[in-house]
């Protein structure tokens, strides 16, 4: 299975920030391996039809398309938890001749509100397929489950932290005012890096609640995020970071 890795941010890498004289560092921090039930997955999309596919990250989307590309491209019915998921798809949905299809996003892109709101179309058993990190919480299925959808969940993958971090570029993030991430996972990873030593306490500008959440969780203070989450909400958490930053 293709690794890839979640990043983290000392500050957004892009053109935008770029010309307002911000610069940024990448430290990797977490790599996507292979989940318990990744075999599984082909042979289920082959012999199962489902009402609905279910995909809540960029990581479940490239290892679901993977998948279905090996049971011969059948047709399914997507669902999605935001633009930034529904972006894996987009070249495949042009090419696929509508055997793929994007079908549902809800109005906020949460797990919650996914489970709140996804159609049943008038199917009294509708029928959910949800290949997920092994590391994400039953909060989809157990919405989906007391709508009286039937769900069956595969572990597809899931989330490590690398086993070696460049310690010159650590020592420069751990420096750096606002640190950005994307997940749960890599905000674990993070303050695990911070040596016991260092009293950290600059900000960190994450790309949604459920990221915040796990942040102050662990303790951090200065933690800003969007009311919508997805990447547009995430640089203005960024950048409004940064202003506070300035004003100290």
């Amino acid at each position: 299975m293709k690794c890839e890795r979640d990043w983290l941010f000392a500050a957004f890498c892009s053109s935008a920030f770029a010309k307002q004289g911000i610069s940024c560092l990448e430290l990797p921090l977490i790599e996507h391996t292979r989940g318990p039930d990744l075999d599984r997955l082909s042979t289920v999309l082959s012999d199962t039809t489902f009402d609905w596919i279910v995909i809540t990250s960029p990581e479940a989307s490239s290892v679901f398309l993977e998948a279905w590309k090996a049971a011969g491209t059948p047709n399914v019915t997507v669902g999605v938890v935001g633009a930034g998921t529904a972006s894996i798809f987009e070249e495949v949905v042009q090419s696929s001749k509508r055997s793929l299809n994007i079908a549902f996003v809800p109005s906020k892109a949460t797990g919650k509100v996914l489970a709140s709101e996804l159609p049943k179309n008038g199917n009294e058993k509708c029928t959910v397929l949800y290949p997920a990190s092994a590391k994400a919480s039953n909060e989809i299925e157990e919405g989906l489950s007391n709508r009286g959808f039937e769900v069956t969940r595969l572990n597809t993958y899931t989330t490590e932290s690398v086993h070696h971090v460049d310690q010159t570029v650590l020592k420069q993030a751990l420096s750096a005012p606002v640190i950005a991430v994307a997940s749960p996972s890599a905000i674990h990873a993070w303050v695990g890096l911070i040596p016991e030593s260092e009293q950290w306490s600059n900000s960190v500008a994450c790309i949604g609640e459920t990221t915040a959440k796990a942040a102050k969780k662990l303790g951090l203070t200065n933690v800003y995020y969007p009311a919508n989450p997805g990447l547009e909400g995430w640089v203005g958490s960024i950048l409004e970071a940064l202003q506070a930053n300035v004003r100290l």
